[in-house]
């Protein structure tokens, strides 16, 4: 299959033993990535993330990272944006040693700027951290994730230029948010996702087609946008379509799950996508 699926932070079936043992668990239910959700705050020890990486390698199941909330691309404070700047990069330094290659973050607000001026000061950014990591040696993916308010910086058209004109950096593309994001539940058909991934190629090329990171679940919403993550089956989001197109597409990469059900929506998804794909 192109695409593994999996849970973002430990499965409700994971025993007592932390990230390792939900990393474990994550095999035993038939998955096979795992988001490790470090949405706080980074605060572990090097042996621990060398255990993490040594259960994943073990079990083959694809690690990535959930930096902490608080990362603001467009941080109006000198002293703001260097708290924002630790936080993303200690992300990417333990999640390297934690056997990540993907590290996911909200990429901040427009702050009633012009979303042109934001765009560029975020680029500007993830040049000077992704060269930072990169002569330390942290061979990670940077991933700004598409935001579910309009108010925050992060549609699909900026995530995925940013992913052109940067190394290092490629999309996490939120399904969820894109429907809750104008509050209208828009980006919600096959011909919407099919528009999404038709974006990516005439962007990115095909290879923008095989290195993908997707977030998934249910969603509510307002006028503003997301609310709070729902059960699949519980929303009107279709992600059956989704899938589909994942599959006319030839979608690579991994779909982690942020629903309050959590491997239980991804089993779910997964048992749909490997029925889809069989019948193409």
């Amino acid at each position: 299959m192109n695409l593994r699926f999996g849970t973002v932070g430990a499965p409700t079936a994971t025993p007592k033993g932390g990230t390792p043992a939900a990393i474990a668990t994550i095999r035993k239910l038939g998955l096979d990535a795992f988001e490790i959700a470090w949405v706080q705050s980074v605060r572990v020890k090097d042996e621990t993330c060398a255990e993490m990486k040594a259960v994943g390698a073990a079990n083959d199941v694809k690690l990535s990272v959930h930096a902490p909330y608080y990362i603001n691309l467009n941080s109006q404070t000198a002293e703001l944006m260097a708290k924002s700047d630790e936080r993303l990069l200690m992300a990417a330094r333990k999640g390297f040693l934690a056997g990540a290659t993907e590290i996911i973050f909200h990429p901040g607000s427009y702050h009633e700027q012009p979303p042109e001026q934001v765009y560029e000061r975020a680029k500007q950014k993830l040049i000077e951290l992704h060269g930072i990591l990169k002569s330390e040696g942290v061979g990670v993916t940077l991933r700004p994730e598409t935001m579910g308010k309009s108010a925050m910086f992060g549609n699909l058209e900026e995530v995925v230029q940013l992913t052109k004109e940067v190394e290092g950096v490629g999309p996490c593309i939120d399904v969820a948010h894109l429907h809750a994001r104008n509050g209208q539940g828009a980006f919600n058909s096959y011909d919407e996702f099919a528009g999404m991934f038709k974006h990516i190629e005439k962007t990115l090329g095909k290879k923008g087609l095989h290195d993908l990171h997707f977030h998934c679940s249910g969603i509510e919403y307002g006028l503003k946008g997301e609310k709070n993550h729902v059960i699949l089956e519980e929303s009107d989001l279709h992600w059956r379509e989704f899938l589909q197109a994942c599959v006319d597409f030839g979608a690579r990469g991994a779909i982690v799950f942020e629903s309050p059900n959590l491997e239980e929506d991804a089993l779910l998804a997964q048992a749909t996508y490997r029925k889809l794909a069989e019948k193409a």
